[in-house]
């Protein structure tokens, strides 16, 4: 799912809380008279109308939770009480649960804002030069004008420049276990003719020196997964010869490796799919096997709309069997969505039904054990486009279907920022057997917290952050 510009402030007003000193006192409906005395906030006011037009000191700290409409309109995202969640996320749609967290997050969220109504602005005058953002990044002592727009959403014009603290990045996560698999969406991995020509790409890379930086950016992350078997998503769907995409990220990946190289790539023999995007498997020879041949499922759905899953079942060593599946789910955008695939205004965007039916249908589907390994042990990986309490996801729970990172009792997994709000699109459910094989469960955060700019696009800085927009997944088994 590629990331949207930003969507204006949410709109209902915030509940009360209190000031360090006395809120000037006003008719709710209308602007207080500016003063020149700086009023200090403690935490979120009750009303940001009776603050209409004066300077602000937040004492409380906030919460970087999206910069997406940074380069667009020089703005931020910022929240009292730490992030803001995906509300599907964390509750299911249509529940009181979810009608809370959407009401905390609109009590909780503020933009920060340059002052100026111009499109693109450049260089933000409250950040220093080259700053790097990443959400979740605490800042303190925000100042600025507080601006209320006639719906009561609030931003805070920023007079002060942000004092930032050191950028922290992350690790790359270890899982205990002797089998590791992992998962990650590319963002749209096209590499033109295969010969240095065919660009710009229908998707991704714009120019031979974008695709290369891309490239370094992909193999850094993969290769420090230390992965056994990835699924992959967003590979552009060219064949498997020697000029096809993921030919070129296999002998990237390989090269960089140097002695000992040792991945390989599942043939399907063609697609799957027709759509320009695929779905794909790699893996170490020398530490997994494939078992038999890869398994397609093209029923619709699959095809027309959420992409064709690829299925392959692997053996590591002398250990027992197990099925890796790569998914990618239709996307959130409404384009062309009629009926019960069109927005209901539930949270879970447009073509909801279509990923539904698609769950459904891949379940059905494995329990025909496609690809003929004689095993239930299974793991579906990938975008599903559905956030952790979304329908598709629930289904696939219904089914039996179990999350890794439940199973692995991680607090608060996610992989995706959007719209200032933090959720998980990516997932890796279990079937029973599988998960009483799983020993560990991590996400490397070098995509979602990072701003756009850090990509191979705009800055390309080096290393792995922001490789795609997507967050990768690594787990750990039992052989």
């Amino acid at each position: 799912m590629r990331r949207r510009s930003l969507a204006l402030a949410l709109s209902l007003l915030l509940p009360a809380t209190a000031f360090a000193q006395a809120q000037p006192q006003a008719h709710p409906t209308a602007p207080t008279p500016a003063t020149s005395a700086t009023i200090t906030l403690t935490a979120a006011p009750a009303d940001w109308r009776a603050l209409d037009g004066q300077h602000v000191r937040i004492a409380a700290p906030l919460t970087l939770a999206g910069t997406d409409g940074l380069a667009r309109f020089g703005e931020l995202t910022v929240a009292f009480d730490g992030r803001l969640w995906q509300p599907s996320e964390v509750a299911a749609p249509g529940t009181d649960a979810h009608a809370k967290v959407i009401a905390d997050n609109q009590r909780r969220r503020l933009l920060l804002d340059d002052g100026s109504s111009a499109r693109d602005p450049g260089p933000v005058a409250y950040l220093p030069a080259g700053a790097t953002l990443r959400t979740g990044t605490v800042l303190r002592n925000v100042e600025g004008t507080v601006h209320v727009d006639a719906k009561g959403a609030p931003r805070l014009q920023v007079t002060t420049p942000l004092q930032l603290p050191a950028l922290a990045r992350p690790a790359v996560p270890t899982v205990p276990g002797a089998l590791k698999v992992a998962a990650f969406n590319l963002e749209n991995f096209f590499n033109g003719d295969g010969q240095g020509g065919g660009y710009p790409t229908l998707r991704g890379a714009r120019t031979l020196a974008e695709h290369q930086a891309q490239t370094a950016k992909l193999v850094a992350t993969v290769n420090a997964l230390g992965a056994d078997v990835a699924a992959l998503m967003e590979l552009e769907n060219d064949g498997y010869g020697p000029q096809s995409a993921i030919a070129e990220l296999v002998a990237a990946l390989n090269a960089n490796r140097g002695k000992g190289a040792d991945w390989r790539f599942i043939d399907a023999g063609k697609g799957p799919g027709e759509n320009p995007i695929r779905v794909g498997i790699i893996y170490r020879s020398s530490r997994v096997t494939p078992v038999g041949a890869p398994a397609v499922l093209e029923t619709a759905p699959f095809g027309p709309h959420s992409r064709v899953p690829l299925a392959q079942a692997f053996r590591a060593g002398k250990g027992a069997p197990f099925v890796v599946v790569a998914n990618h789910f239709k996307s959130k955008g409404c384009s062309e969505a009629t009926g019960a695939d069109a927005d209901q205004n539930d949270g879970q965007g447009c073509w909801n039904a279509t990923r539904v039916e698609s769950a459904r249908l891949l379940d059905q589907w494995l329990a025909t054990d496609p690809t003929h390994a004689g095993t239930t042990d299974a793991i579906l990986l990938g975008d599903f486009n559905a956030y952790a309490m979304e329908a598709p996801i629930r289904t696939l729970h219904d089914a039996g279907w179990r999350d890794a990172f439940g199973v692995a009792k991680v607090e608060r997994p996610y992989s995706y920022v959007y719209n200032g709000m933090t959720g998980r699109l990516d997932h890796a459910l279990l079937s029973p057997g599988m998960a009483k094989r799983l020993r560990g469960a991590a996400e490397w955060h070098i995509n979602a917290d990072e701003a756009d700019d850090v990509g191979y696009r705009d800055r390309n800085v080096a290393g792995p952050w922001r490789s795609s927009d997507h967050d990768p997944l690594i787990l750990g088994f039992d052989k």
